[in-house]
Parts: structure tokens; sequence; C-alpha cells
């Protein structure tokens, strides 16, 4: 039997489960490209962090690899040990905060660090003299979203400080926005001026500027002078919008179907009460189809009473409170029968669900649909 967990790439004829995802790389691969044409020439950073918004990271990595993409970005150090030890080459940067005894393993694994402290700084910088190797780093400002970074109020000293670590490259500086999917850029642009005083720095010392980026899908779409010298599409890229107002200045399509099948139809009588807590019953018999998805594959318990899903073309309400492991979808007098296709997210016919739909269900955003799809979810990957 395949470890879905360690062995996230499978052919359909391996699939035991049925539910499970597909994922079009020529989608992928399209998105990426109309990104890169938009941009140029800006370079492009491929954000893949949290399984690639749960699209599966190794098999993505390799498509964006095999696209010439310019670096892959992701969250933690175990995605991007991950990368290297399945082969991949091309430069990576692990864009969260770092604690000091993981520095080696960055170093090990030729992995760009962020330095977004001096203290960080200068632990590197020991480190990599201890390993007797350099470290690239990039270096990480606070524009205006308080997670992690030095402020931009306090940029000089910290640049400063960059330019007397000997054992350290600084390959790149970068910040991050809070609202550049927002109908108002007011603070997307505040964030950005702030980046640029900080920047001439640089100039101000004759130094050749580091990699600048600062553009996610937010700011590719409505905000291109950000793009600086590269650009880190993140949700874009797997062809979904950051938000349902963002100006839709690329033409992306959705590269991620999560489709089911009937494992059970059954008649439900006038009275009987369907599912955990009893929450839902009909005044008349109605047909039924049982689907093996659930909470536990990140079909969230939040969208009950709200969910619908597509069987033969057609929208079917799901009914009952979400559990674990099985919905209970009403078809009222239609038919169905075991082993039929059942879409969650995708197309059939002229009807489509979207992420952003499930979302709006369940009371959150699509990044968090697409990354809380778990990994007993198998991944196929289709051209």
């Amino acid at each position: 039997m395949n470890n879905f967990v360690n062995h996230p790439i499978i052919s359909v004829d391996e699939i035991i489960r049925p539910t499970h995802l597909e994922i079009d790389l020529k989608a992928l691969a399209e998105n990426f490209s109309r990104i890169k044409k938009h941009v140029s020439p800006a370079k492009v950073m491929p954000i893949l962090k949290a399984n690639a918004y749960g699209h599966g990271l190794i098999r993505v990595a390799q498509l964006m690899e095999e696209l010439n993409a310019d670096y892959l970005g992701v969250a933690v150090l175990e995605e991007g040990i991950l990368l290297r030890q399945i082969g991949i080459k091309m430069p990576i940067l692990i864009l969260g905060g770092i604690l000091g005894n993981q520095v080696p393993l960055f170093l090990k694994h030729n992995l760009t660090i962020t330095a977004h402290s001096i203290e960080k700084l200068r632990q590197i910088d020991e480190t990599a003299a201890q390993m007797k190797t350099k470290a690239k780093v990039h270096l990480k400002i606070d524009t205006g979203l308080e997670r992690i970074g030095v402020h931009y109020y306090n940029a000089e000293n910290f640049l400063e400080v960059s330019l007397k670590c000997k054992n350290i490259e600084v390959e790149g500086i970068f910040s991050h926005f809070a609202n550049s999917e927002s109908t108002d850029l007011t603070h997307a642009k505040l964030q950005l001026e702030r980046f640029l005083e900080v920047l001439r720095f640089f100039e101000k010392h004759s130094l050749k500027k580091p990699i600048r980026h600062f553009s996610n899908s937010g700011a590719i779409l409505q905000l291109p002078d950000a793009n600086l010298d590269m650009v880190r599409p993140g949700i874009m890229l797997y062809g979904v919008y950051p938000s349902a107002n963002v100006k839709k200045t690329i033409e992306v399509r959705p590269a991620l179907t999560w489709k089911s099948n009937v494992v059970y139809f059954k008649v439900i009588r006038a009275g009987h009460p369907v599912g955990y807590g009893s929450t839902w019953q009909a005044n008349h018999d109605v047909r039924s189809v049982t689907v093996p998805v659930g909470y536990g594959d990140g079909y969230m318990r939040s969208m009950s009473g709200k969910a619908e899903v597509l069987l033969n073309g057609k929208r079917y309400p799901v009914i009952g409170t979400i559990s674990m492991d099985q919905i209970v979808v009403n078809i009222e007098n239609d038919s169905a029968y075991n082993g039929d296709e059942v879409i969650l997210i995708g197309s059939d016919g002229k009807n489509s669900i979207t992420a952003e739909e499930l979302a709006e269900w369940a009371g959150t955003i699509p990044y968090e649909i697409l990354t809380s799809i778990n990994t007993r979810v198998p991944r196929v990957y289709v051209e």
C-alpha cells in the first residue's frame, strides 16, 4: 500500500482512495509563464510553502525547476531540506524566522537564510566561520506587517552590521505587504515608500544593490512599481486570486480539482435526522449518497449546512454535520450509483465549485482551504 505522506507522487493507476486531488501541471506551467511575462525583466520566485498551497511540494518544485524559475521560496527549514533530498538544485529561500541552532543545517544543505535581526546576522556569521563556509542571506525589513524583520526606521544599523559580517553574502533584501490585495492601496504604497527609502542606503554608500523583492500575488496584480528585481507569486501561481476584489491583470486558472466517489446510496425517510447532532431532517423521503471525505481531509466542519458538491454535472447540498471521514449528500429524487464521481472543487460540465466558494461557506479565505487539504488525500498529477 502506498504511503501518501512519504510518497505523495503517484499515478492514477495507483489510486486506492476515492478521495484525491488532480493537479493540472499544464495549468501551473501556464500560470507561471503568464506571471513571468507580465513582470519581466524581474525574476520570479514561486512560493511553495505549506505543501505548495496543497498542490504537493515535491512535484511542484520539480516543475518549477523544469520551467527555469529563478528561485524557490518556502516557509520552514524542513521544506527546504526535503527539496534538497529529492534532488532540487536551484536556489531556495527559507522565508520564515530561524533559531540559531538551525543555522548549520542551512549551510549543510545550501539553503538561503532569512536574516531578520542583528543577533541572527551575528549567529549566522559565527556559524559560517566555524564551518569554514559562506552563508547566503536575504535581509528582512519590516515595513508595516509587524511579524519578523528589522523595522524600516532601524534598518540602517542592521545594514551596516551586515557589511561587517565576513562570512555572509548578502544576496537579497526583502519585505512583505500587509494589504496588497485590497482595493485601497494606501498602506501598500506607504510600505513600498518605506522600503525604497531603506534601499537608498546602498546608493549612499556606493554599494551594489542585492536582489530586491517585495511583491506577493496582490502586488504583482495591482502594484507594478513594487516588482523591483524579483517577485514572489503565491496563491495566484495555483490559479486562485488573493481576494475577490483584486484587479485581475493576469489571467490564471485553477490547477487543482478535488474529487471523490459515491460509496453508498440510500433512501432517508421523512423525520429521520442525518449525522452527528441530528441537525438536519426532511419532511419527505429523500434519496442520498455518502461520500468518503470529511474534516479529517480538510473538508471543513464549519461548512456544515452550506456546502454543495457536483454529481453528474449538477449541484447538490451536503446535509447534516460534516464528520471526520464522510459527508451525506441530498439528491432528492435523482439517481446515483456507487462509483459515480463527485466534485468537491472543480468543474463538471457547465457547473463548477471553487476554492473561493468553500472559503465563503467555511467563513475563511481560499488560502486556508487549499493549505488545509490533508496529506492523506493523494495528489495525482496530470498533463
